[in-house]
């Protein structure tokens, strides 16, 4: 890999345990640097074949509802300083949009998402790795907002495929993942001290680029 490569930080964590809010808060710090926001769930699989009710059965917290290889590919052209087309996913039609968004190769690229430390080629290329650790019933409770706020679901619905699917894969999938971090954070976007740390790294490897170029 050449020397000046872009830094890769993975952060993940259960669903609604605070990764996303943790990953913005790093990349709005450094809004007008060059830091990419990589996002896992915009690489679920493309469904364009399968009616409505199929969607509804996919079990999206399984790694295998993800298009790894894909995402795999993109984030190597990232690292070869090559622009890539993320694709956009859908949630109110369960399946991929057909626009895409351009983007950029980085310095700092943040991939955040719940199995982002499940597939050992996916960490590979990862320099510094954070799970974000939240009580499962502060998650539930969290989940059950979001989805109702911006997804268009009902309470039945949430709590039905958060016990079936959600619940079982986090422990079967993402916690066991947890041994592969570099830090933890518990609290997830409220932990400011965990924030603080990681936004004063990234300033660092940016002037160390600075330095570089």
């Amino acid at each position: 890999m050449m020397k000046n490569k872009p830094v890769v930080i993975g952060v993940t964590g259960g669903t609604a345990s605070g990764k996303t809010t943790v990953s913005h808060a790093i990349f709005d710090h450094f809004s007008k640097n060059s830091v990419l926001l990589l996002e896992q769930d915009s690489y679920y699989k493309d469904q364009s074949k399968m009616t409505m009710a199929q969607r509804r059965a996919v079990n999206y917290d399984h790694p295998l509802a993800f298009d790894t290889d894909r995402l795999i590919q993109d984030l190597k052209k990232l690292l070869k300083r090559q622009a890539i087309d993320k694709p956009i996913y859908d949630y109110k039609v369960l399946n991929r949009s057909a626009e895409v968004i351009h983007e950029e190769p980085r310095d700092v690229i943040i991939l955040e998402g719940i199995l982002i430390l499940d597939d050992p080629r996916l960490r590979d290329l990862m320099d510094i790795k954070v799970f974000v650790d939240t009580d499962d019933d502060v998650r539930i409770i969290r989940r059950i907002q979001r989805d109702m706020r911006e997804r268009d679901r009902t309470l039945t619905n949430i709590i039905d495929q958060y016990l079936t699917t959600v619940k079982p894969m986090y422990h079967q999938f993402v916690e066991p993942t947890k041994r592969y971090a570099d830090l933890i954070v518990p609290d997830g976007g409220k932990n400011q001290v965990a924030i603080d740390l990681l936004v004063t790294k990234v300033r660092d490897i940016l002037q160390k680029k600075q330095t570089i170029n």
